[in-house]
Protein backbone atom coordinates (compact mmCIF):
# COMPACT_ATOMS: atom_id res chain seq x y z
CA UNK A 1 0.00 0.00 0.00
CA UNK A 2 1.40 3.53 -0.86
CA UNK A 3 1.92 6.16 1.75
CA UNK A 4 0.68 9.33 1.95
CA UNK A 5 4.15 10.70 1.07
CA UNK A 6 3.67 8.65 -1.98
CA UNK A 7 0.54 9.60 -3.36
CA UNK A 8 1.87 13.27 -2.69
CA UNK A 9 4.93 12.88 -4.66
CA UNK A 10 2.93 11.12 -7.43
CA UNK A 11 0.98 14.02 -7.86
CA UNK A 12 3.50 15.69 -7.80
CA UNK A 13 4.95 14.56 -10.32
CA UNK A 14 2.54 14.09 -12.63
CA UNK A 15 1.54 17.86 -12.44
CA UNK A 16 5.60 18.82 -13.71
CA UNK A 17 7.88 20.88 -12.93
CA UNK A 18 6.97 24.55 -11.96
CA UNK A 19 3.60 23.22 -10.34
CA UNK A 20 3.00 25.02 -7.54
CA UNK A 21 0.21 23.86 -4.33
CA UNK A 22 -0.43 23.98 -0.86
CA UNK A 23 -1.43 20.96 1.80
CA UNK A 24 -5.34 21.74 0.54
CA UNK A 25 -4.32 20.17 -2.79
CA UNK A 26 -3.76 16.79 -1.20
CA UNK A 27 -6.31 17.40 1.63
CA UNK A 28 -8.38 13.81 0.45
CA UNK A 29 -5.14 12.04 0.62
CA UNK A 30 -5.55 11.97 4.32
CA UNK A 31 -5.06 13.28 7.78
CA UNK A 32 -3.88 17.11 7.91
CA UNK A 33 -1.14 16.50 10.06
CA UNK A 34 0.54 13.10 7.95
CA UNK A 35 0.38 15.86 4.68
CA UNK A 36 2.11 18.25 6.61
CA UNK A 37 4.59 15.70 7.63
CA UNK A 38 4.93 14.58 4.15
CA UNK A 39 5.65 18.00 2.95
CA UNK A 40 8.11 18.89 5.62
CA UNK A 41 9.98 15.59 4.54
CA UNK A 42 10.13 16.34 0.70
CA UNK A 43 11.20 19.62 1.35
CA UNK A 44 14.12 18.39 3.69
CA UNK A 45 15.35 16.22 1.10
CA UNK A 46 15.28 19.51 -1.54
CA UNK A 47 11.75 17.70 -3.64
CA UNK A 48 10.14 20.51 -3.36
CA UNK A 49 10.64 24.26 -2.28
CA UNK A 50 8.99 26.48 0.48
CA UNK A 51 7.54 29.28 -1.61
CA UNK A 52 6.22 31.27 1.21
CA UNK A 53 4.16 30.59 4.28
CA UNK A 54 1.87 27.31 3.40
CA UNK A 55 3.21 27.14 -0.37
CA UNK A 56 5.22 25.52 -2.16
CA UNK A 57 6.59 23.93 -5.74
CA UNK A 58 8.08 21.55 -7.81
CA UNK A 59 10.99 24.19 -9.01
CA UNK A 60 12.21 24.22 -12.37
CA UNK A 61 16.02 23.82 -13.04
CA UNK A 62 18.35 25.58 -15.31
CA UNK A 63 20.30 23.26 -17.06
CA UNK A 64 22.71 26.03 -18.38
CA UNK A 65 23.18 27.46 -14.66
CA UNK A 66 22.88 24.02 -12.99
CA UNK A 67 20.32 25.93 -10.28
CA UNK A 68 16.41 26.31 -9.67
CA UNK A 69 14.83 28.45 -11.41
CA UNK A 70 12.52 31.60 -9.61
CA UNK A 71 8.92 30.63 -8.57
CA UNK A 72 6.33 30.51 -11.69
CA UNK A 73 3.99 33.59 -10.24
CA UNK A 74 0.78 32.21 -11.97
CA UNK A 75 1.23 29.00 -10.09
CA UNK A 76 1.70 30.59 -6.93
CA UNK A 77 -1.64 32.79 -7.42
CA UNK A 78 -3.11 29.55 -8.33
CA UNK A 79 -2.20 27.65 -5.86
CA UNK A 80 -3.29 30.79 -3.26
CA UNK A 81 -6.72 30.83 -4.70
CA UNK A 82 -7.30 26.90 -4.64
CA UNK A 83 -6.13 27.20 -1.13
CA UNK A 84 -8.83 30.30 0.05
CA UNK A 85 -11.22 29.42 -2.67
CA UNK A 86 -10.99 32.65 -4.39
CA UNK A 87 -11.58 33.10 -8.21
CA UNK A 88 -8.78 34.86 -9.22
CA UNK A 89 -7.85 36.51 -13.21
CA UNK A 90 -4.67 38.32 -13.93
CA UNK A 91 -5.11 41.86 -14.27
CA UNK A 92 -4.57 43.25 -18.41
CA UNK A 93 -0.78 43.75 -17.75
CA UNK A 94 0.33 41.09 -16.27
CA UNK A 95 -1.94 38.53 -18.81
CA UNK A 96 0.54 40.16 -22.02
CA UNK A 97 3.47 39.09 -19.71
CA UNK A 98 2.51 35.70 -18.91
CA UNK A 99 1.24 34.72 -22.29
CA UNK A 100 4.76 36.48 -23.33
CA UNK A 101 3.47 39.17 -25.83
CA UNK A 102 5.20 41.70 -23.37
CA UNK A 103 8.74 41.40 -22.78
CA UNK A 104 8.96 43.51 -19.95
CA UNK A 105 9.66 41.99 -16.89
CA UNK A 106 7.45 43.31 -14.05
CA UNK A 107 8.28 43.79 -10.60
CA UNK A 108 4.98 43.29 -9.65
CA UNK A 109 2.01 41.05 -10.59
CA UNK A 110 -1.78 42.05 -10.24
CA UNK A 111 -4.21 39.71 -10.08
CA UNK A 112 -8.43 40.60 -9.54
CA UNK A 113 -9.91 38.33 -7.11
CA UNK A 114 -12.94 37.46 -5.36
CA UNK A 115 -11.33 37.36 -2.30
CA UNK A 116 -9.96 40.18 -0.05
CA UNK A 117 -6.69 42.53 -1.14
CA UNK A 118 -3.95 40.45 -0.43
CA UNK A 119 -0.22 41.54 -1.14
CA UNK A 120 2.82 38.58 -0.92
CA UNK A 121 6.78 38.73 -2.21
CA UNK A 122 7.99 36.40 -4.04
CA UNK A 123 11.31 37.12 -4.24
CA UNK A 124 12.16 40.35 -5.92
CA UNK A 125 8.71 40.20 -7.02
CA UNK A 126 5.09 41.99 -5.56
CA UNK A 127 2.39 39.82 -6.08
CA UNK A 128 -0.89 41.35 -5.12
CA UNK A 129 -4.58 40.07 -5.18
CA UNK A 130 -7.33 43.45 -5.77
CA UNK A 131 -10.77 42.40 -4.69
CA UNK A 132 -12.82 43.44 -7.76
CA UNK A 133 -16.13 41.66 -9.80
CA UNK A 134 -14.76 39.47 -12.21
CA UNK A 135 -16.16 40.10 -15.52
CA UNK A 136 -14.58 37.23 -16.86
CA UNK A 137 -15.65 34.69 -14.13
CA UNK A 138 -17.78 32.57 -16.22
CA UNK A 139 -15.61 31.31 -19.12
CA UNK A 140 -14.77 27.54 -18.56
CA UNK A 141 -11.33 28.08 -19.68
CA UNK A 142 -8.67 29.80 -17.39
CA UNK A 143 -6.60 30.55 -21.11
CA UNK A 144 -9.97 32.26 -22.12
CA UNK A 145 -9.72 35.26 -19.49
CA UNK A 146 -6.11 35.60 -19.93
CA UNK A 147 -6.76 36.33 -23.63
CA UNK A 148 -9.46 38.78 -22.92
CA UNK A 149 -8.38 40.75 -20.26
CA UNK A 150 -4.43 41.49 -22.12
CA UNK A 151 -6.94 42.43 -25.26
CA UNK A 152 -8.42 44.48 -23.10
CA UNK A 153 -5.99 46.23 -21.66
CA UNK A 154 -4.40 47.05 -25.01
CA UNK A 155 -7.57 48.60 -26.57
CA UNK A 156 -9.05 48.21 -30.42
CA UNK A 157 -6.01 50.27 -31.41
CA UNK A 158 -3.27 48.28 -29.27
CA UNK A 159 -4.27 45.35 -30.88
CA UNK A 160 -1.42 44.62 -33.73
CA UNK A 161 -0.57 41.72 -35.84
CA UNK A 162 2.34 41.20 -33.83
CA UNK A 163 0.19 41.21 -31.02
CA UNK A 164 -2.40 38.25 -32.73
CA UNK A 165 0.90 36.61 -33.25
CA UNK A 166 2.59 36.13 -30.22
CA UNK A 167 -0.84 35.14 -28.37
CA UNK A 168 -1.30 32.27 -31.03
CA UNK A 169 2.18 31.25 -30.33
CA UNK A 170 1.58 30.89 -26.94
CA UNK A 171 -1.88 29.35 -26.65
CA UNK A 172 -1.76 25.12 -27.10
CA UNK A 173 -3.19 24.89 -31.04
CA UNK A 174 -5.65 22.23 -29.21
CA UNK A 175 -7.37 25.11 -26.84
CA UNK A 176 -7.76 27.50 -30.16
CA UNK A 177 -11.48 25.96 -30.55
CA UNK A 178 -12.32 25.64 -27.13
CA UNK A 179 -11.17 29.18 -26.29
CA UNK A 180 -13.39 30.31 -29.71
CA UNK A 181 -16.81 29.07 -28.21
CA UNK A 182 -15.67 29.93 -24.33
CA UNK A 183 -15.14 33.63 -25.43
CA UNK A 184 -18.14 34.47 -28.41
CA UNK A 185 -20.37 36.35 -25.93
CA UNK A 186 -17.35 38.65 -25.91
CA UNK A 187 -17.96 42.63 -27.33
CA UNK A 188 -16.91 42.50 -30.92
CA UNK A 189 -13.68 44.31 -31.04
CA UNK A 190 -12.08 41.77 -28.54
CA UNK A 191 -13.49 38.56 -30.26
CA UNK A 192 -12.51 39.54 -33.34
CA UNK A 193 -9.04 39.46 -32.86
CA UNK A 194 -9.66 36.27 -30.81
CA UNK A 195 -10.91 34.59 -33.85
CA UNK A 196 -7.54 35.62 -35.85
CA UNK A 197 -5.72 33.91 -32.68
CA UNK A 198 -7.97 30.53 -32.74
CA UNK A 199 -8.37 29.95 -36.77
CA UNK A 200 -7.36 27.14 -38.08
CA UNK A 201 -5.70 28.01 -41.16
CA UNK A 202 -2.51 29.75 -41.30
CA UNK A 203 -2.99 31.98 -44.47
CA UNK A 204 -3.60 35.98 -44.02
CA UNK A 205 -5.59 37.87 -41.44
CA UNK A 206 -9.35 39.71 -41.02
CA UNK A 207 -9.63 42.11 -43.29
CA UNK A 208 -10.07 44.09 -40.33
CA UNK A 209 -6.52 43.94 -39.19
CA UNK A 210 -5.26 44.31 -42.46
CA UNK A 211 -6.65 47.44 -42.00
CA UNK A 212 -5.34 48.03 -38.65
CA UNK A 213 -1.53 47.14 -39.61
CA UNK A 214 -1.64 49.62 -42.70
CA UNK A 215 -2.85 52.49 -40.22
CA UNK A 216 -6.39 52.95 -41.19
CA UNK A 217 -9.16 52.17 -38.27
CA UNK A 218 -11.62 52.37 -40.40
Amino acid sequence: MQSIEDKIVSRIYGRGRGWAFSQKDFSQLGRREAIDVSLYRLKKKGTIRRVIRGIYEYPKNSILLNTKLSPDIDQVARALARKFGWNIQPSGPAALNLMGVSMQVPGRYVYLSSGPDRSYKIEKTALQFQHAMLKEASFKLPESALIVQGLRSLGKAGITNQVIAGIRNWLDPSLRIKVLNDTKTVTDWIYKPIQNICREDRNGLHPFYRRISAGTNG
